[in-house]
């Protein structure tokens, strides 16, 4: 596979473990030089260690930060100040009734899971558009299509922003609740619920091009 994104500079938030930790080393086996986070500094960089560990020459570093409030966003972007690729994964859950959920949950969860991407996406956009090239990706999840409470109702606003922002920037034009298929603009800046080659081509051509060109 060969997604042209080497020289790229890419963020995965929560990156340390699960499909973020994939996407990471992905990204880091196509020659992009990533960002993992997590939470705490000892998980960033047990994260590193794994990702080095199958390819001594991947080019991989690391940033703390929890997002539970904009101060994280800040931080990440001082010492960040433009990527190529921006994945928003990180996102918490608690499984609890609707009846015993406080407002101070609801504020945590709306912070972490949603406005630590709008707050990243609306900084890194910006330097995308200039170099007319860039991907910015939301993993959300089907419970945002589904009544599944408060987790299914932040991934609604997640879904929605993204796809909102898109329109607004005039680099996207359809979205689907399954997150599968995003329209992506010709220069590159666009998304895709499957990450867009690096060469610019179009989320549809893409696709057509088989597995190589999607990871």
């Amino acid at each position: 596979m060969d997604l042209k994104l080497t020289g790229k500079v890419a963020l995965v938030t929560g990156s340390t473990a699960g499909i973020g930790f994939s996407i990471a080393k992905s990204l880091a086996s196509e020659g992009a030089l990533v960002y993992v986070n997590g939470r705490t500094r000892p998980r960033v960089d047990a994260a590193i260690a794994a990702i080095r560990s199958h390819a001594s020459v991947v080019k991989v570093d690391g940033i703390a930060a929890d997002f539970s409030g904009s101060a994280a966003a800040n931080a990440v972007i001082a010492k960040l100040p433009a990527v190529d690729v921006l994945v928003n994964n990180v996102g918490i859950f608690e499984p609890k009734p609707f009846g015993d959920i406080p407002d101070a949950d609801w504020y945590r969860f709306f912070e972490i899971n949603v406005m630590s991407g709008v707050r990243l996406a609306r900084h890194y956009l910006t330097g995308m558009l200039k170099k007319n090239w860039g991907r910015i990706i939301f993993i959300s999840s089907e419970s945002g299509g589904a009544d599944s409470g408060r987790h299914g109702a932040l991934r609604r606003d997640e879904n929605g922003t993204d796809c909102r922002g898109a329109r607004d920037c005039g680099v996207g034009g359809r979205n689907r609740r399954d997150g599968e298929q995003h329209s992506c603009r010709p220069d590159g800046v666009g998304r895709y619920g499957r990450l867009c080659r690096g060469d610019g081509g179009t989320a549809e051509k893409v696709e057509v091009r088989g597995p190589e060109g999607i990871l």
